[in-house]
């Protein structure tokens, strides 16, 4: 069955739009980021992880994004190119706004934490100007990620994005990718992320980040009502996450389960950028909801074992390899509930 009809004449399957970011993620392991000294350097960011996870996978993707006018801004780009995504409506900021740095704490595989540096950041001066119907028409979906939706221009840009995409019959995917930094408190959170959710095709997201998005509307709802909510809305598929007791993607003809597939983890951050990434792709292919969901999960598994994000993006080939050895040695099942 297809839940999200998409045109298949248009050339981009997906164009993200919003964070892009430096991550510096340790090499000497399992120490505090005092006892640190060695890091290497990825290009990181939700949305363009996933936009690199789906070139990887052999689907056409876009950017909407702003990068520092330097070497960094260069680093990215250049990255982007190398993975045969489009960066024509990749813009550099203008006031000397540098691109966020993230710093990896690897305590253990399950303890992580992040500290981010979100002051003056290109990615949030993405302005409206930088958003065109043309380019937005050129896709099949868009992607918007919730962080662009915390401060402006970055959340007028996202806004009327999602505008031209509801007048060009473009499919809205809304990653809600909770972070913190730059919202000025939780009820300006919830109304952003609730426009953007209300207008969507599709949500993803965890437990808390749904709990965040409804704050204001309707605190202390179950799995299923929020999922019944967001249906009712117009939205088609709602993915709801619970870290390593799995996810459930939710639809108006019932809801599917998928439990993560055993690694050894090294980290336990990444894991959802590969997971948004293969099952968009799977969706893309028109596969069964459980075949989406399984390469979804397959790929987050893969990543929380690999050192970094972007640069450890798997292909198709490498998924269907991951999933038939796991499945050889734990079982058909192992993944599905």
């Amino acid at each position: 069955m297809s839940y999200i009809n998409f045109d298949n004449s248009r050339p981009l399957d997906l164009i993200p739009m919003g964070r892009v970011a430096i991550d510096f993620n340790p090499v000497d392991y399992f120490k505090t980021l005092v006892d640190s000294d060695t890091f290497k350097k990825y290009v990181g960011g939700s949305p363009a992880n996933i936009a690199v996870g789906l070139s990887r996978l052999g689907k056409k993707v876009g950017f909407i994004g702003k990068v520092s006018d330097d070497r960094f801004g260069d680093y990215v780009t250049e990255f982007f190119q190398k993975e045969g995504i489009d960066t024509s409506h990749i813009t550099r900021a203008v006031n000397g706004e540098k691109l966020g740095l993230t710093f990896t704490e690897i305590l253990s595989p399950t303890e992580s934490s992040i500290l981010m540096y979100r002051d003056g950041i290109a990615d949030l001066m993405l302005h409206p100007d930088d958003v065109d119907e043309e380019y937005i028409a050129s896709a099949k979906a868009i992607l918007i990620s919730g962080t662009a939706l915390s401060q402006s221009p970055s959340r007028e840009a996202c806004l009327k994005a999602m505008y031209l995409a509801k007048k060009t019959d473009t499919r809205i995917v809304f990653d809600i990718d909770y972070r913190p930094y730059n919202w000025k408190n939780p009820d300006e959170m919830a109304i952003y992320y609730s426009v953007v959710a209300e207008n969507s095709d599709m949500i993803m997201g965890s437990r808390e980040e749904f709990d965040l998005m409804e704050a204001i509307s309707a605190p202390g709802r179950t799995d299923k009502e929020s999922a019944d909510y967001w249906l009712s809305k117009g939205n088609r598929i709602i993915i709801i996450k619970h870290g390593k007791e799995g996810s459930t993607a939710y639809t108006n003809d019932g809801s599917y389960s998928i439990k993560p597939f055993p690694v050894t983890a090294l980290k336990s951050f990444g894991g959802g950028d590969g997971y948004g990434s293969a099952f968009l792709y799977s969706l893309f292919e028109n596969m069964d909801i459980m075949d989406c969901l399984e390469m979804g999960s397959a790929s987050a598994s893969m990543l929380v074992a690999a050192h970094g994000c972007s640069l450890f993006m798997p292909t198709v080939d490498e998924i269907k390899t991951f999933i038939k050895e796991e499945k050889e040695k734990y079982g058909e099942m192992v993944a599905r509930s």
